[in-house]
């Protein structure tokens, strides 16, 4: 009977984690192993690339609530199941990333497949890069420049 129980509690608690049909955020250093030509070059080019870092300095002035609320902008994934937590929980996913505008990478790093990798659009963009951004900013879209 207790075998019967630990059985029962793995399968339970801990063996959906292991086939989890939703693909979860492994961060841009997992991407480097196999892409590091365009790896290396959205860390020099991209300005999201240490996004993170920059809004570190505009910390001082704001409560951690309206700190939190730059997360989805400047992190990876903020507000979903396996993205961005803290810098000390999630730190690979501390600025937007490949995974930002390709998706979750688990499932490609597993299959090697393109059909796991999601093909951003101009849409995908807009939800950070807002009309009142793209001038405060200077925003240019490089989607189809390459962002890397």
């Amino acid at each position: 009977m207790r075998n019967f129980v630990i059985i029962m509690v793995f399968i339970i608690l801990i063996f959906p984690a292991f086939v989890s049909a939703e693909s979860i955020y492994a961060g841009s250093k997992a991407c480097k192993e196999c892409h590091e030509f365009e790896y290396q070059s959205f860390m020099r080019y991209a300005k999201k690339a240490e996004s993170y870092e920059k809004i570190l300095r505009l910390k001082k002035g704001l409560t951690k609530d309206e700190f939190q609320t730059c997360f989805q902008c400047h992190t990876t994934g903020y507000g979903t199941s396996s993205g961005f937590i803290s810098v000390e929980e999630t730190p690979d996913l501390r600025s937007p990333g490949c995974e930002v505008c390709h998706g979750p990478g688990s499932k490609h790093i597993e299959s090697q497949s393109i059909e796991d990798v999601k093909k951003p659009t101009l849409k995908d963009c807009a939800s950070c890069h807002v009309a009142e951004r793209i001038e405060a900013f200077e925003y240019r879209p490089i989607l189809y420049g390459g962002a890397h």
